[in-house]
């Protein structure tokens, strides 16, 4: 029987409803199929962190979190935090910065049962994660903005060969498991030296796998087109900030943003799981919060970081499977008063993971 340590980390917001609905998840997974042993680590971050430590992502969390093997993050709300705080990283942002994770994972598709803005959507989005425009960690010291005068502000966006080329490496080598095309998100048209470089980098890569049909599109063209035509695209990769617009807006017309799951990769195993949407203050404690995401995201960690893929395989069913039965958490319900709440959505993904454990052991 194999061990496994999984950090936890509850966030802000709606984020402990939705971490304890994902932990309902896991254990449950885990002791239908009996083969693993999960220590289960809580670390305090965020608004918790800040009261029981004055920081919210202290020193004795980063040292717990290095000796797991895999970690759930719960959204964080940092724009409500003391303003001592605020010049300082969010905790996403501390941790990918800290652990080096690279690779931003984030795939949509259309599920059973929700309808979305496009149909028969399958892709993955492979955002580059530690540079581009977000200055909050593209910079060894300093957050890479400055004003100039009251009036005036420059940021910097940081592109370097070595960051591109690993991202596109991840991207190819996913599309070469899927359906082996690759479309590549710039901007070189007019940021022709950062985004030109992204393009160049990546053309560069793509010779190394030459069944992979490769194309490239401006990040404006590929909005549109994501609208309109989602379901033509397989991999994506982008640096940064066009990663994190389009992921979102490939979540969106799939259904939900409280639908994907998303997972930050690491070069040394230490990977970061987490839902792509915020903390919602404004629903925190009501027990309407969408969990699936952040199931999802578990499913990717059981098959990523711990090579479970049966036990992944049944979370991702058992979603399904809800899905198709016409249950509905409020963001995906039309209608007033015809959705489930958090808890009963949970309780719906147990028991279908039950039933789907038992046509397979």
């Amino acid at each position: 029987m194999k061990s496994y340590r999984i950090g936890v980390l509850k966030g802000d917001g709606i984020g402990p409803e939705i971490v304890q609905a994902n932990m309902r998840i896991l254990k449950a997974a885990l002791s239908q199929f009996q083969e693993s042993f999960v220590e289960y680590v809580e670390c305090p971050i965020g608004f918790e962190a800040i009261h029981s430590h004055q920081d919210p992502v202290p020193a004795s969390t980063i040292e717990e979190l290095k000796k797991c093997h895999g970690w759930i993050l719960g959204p964080h709300d940092s724009a409500s935090y003391p303003e001592i705080l605020t010049e300082r990283r969010n905790p996403s942002g501390e941790l990918r910065h800290t652990f080096d994770l690279f690779a931003n994972i984030r795939p949509s598709q259309s599920l059973p049962g929700v309808q979305g803005l496009v149909q028969n959507v399958n892709l993955v989005i492979f955002r580059e994660n530690t540079e581009g425009f977000y200055p909050d960690r593209n910079m060894y010291h300093g957050v890479g903005e400055w004003m100039i005068t009251p009036e005036v502000a420059i940021s910097t966006g940081v592109f370097t060969k070595k960051a591109i080329t690993r991202i596109a490496h991840a991207a190819f080598q996913s599309a070469m498991e899927r359906r082996r095309k690759v479309t590549i998100v710039h901007k070189a048209n007019v940021i022709k030296l950062g985004s030109g470089l992204f393009l160049r980098t990546c053309q560069e890569v793509a010779k190394a796998y030459p069944h992979v049909t490769v194309e490239d599109l401006h990040i404006d063209a590929m909005a549109a087109h994501l609208v309109r035509r989602a379901g033509d695209f397989d991999v994506i990769v982008t640096e940064n900030m066009f990663g994190d617009i389009l992921s979102d807006e490939a979540s969106m017309i799939t259904g939900s943003l409280g639908m994907l799951p998303s997972a930050s990769l690491s070069s040394t195993g230490l990977h970061l799981y987490e839902p792509i949407h915020g903390s919602a203050p404004d629903i925190a404690g009501q027990n309407v919060a969408n969990p699936l995401a952040t199931i999802l995201s578990a499913a990717s960690l059981l098959r990523t970081s711990f090579a479970l893929e049966e036990e992944a395989a049944a979370i991702e069913e058992a979603v399904e499977a809800v899905l198709a039965s016409g249950k509905r958490t409020k963001d995906l319900s039309a209608k007033e008063g015809t959705y489930q709440i958090t808890e009963d959505i949970t309780h719906a993904v147990v028991d279908a993971l039950k039933q789907r454990v038992k046509t397979i052991v």
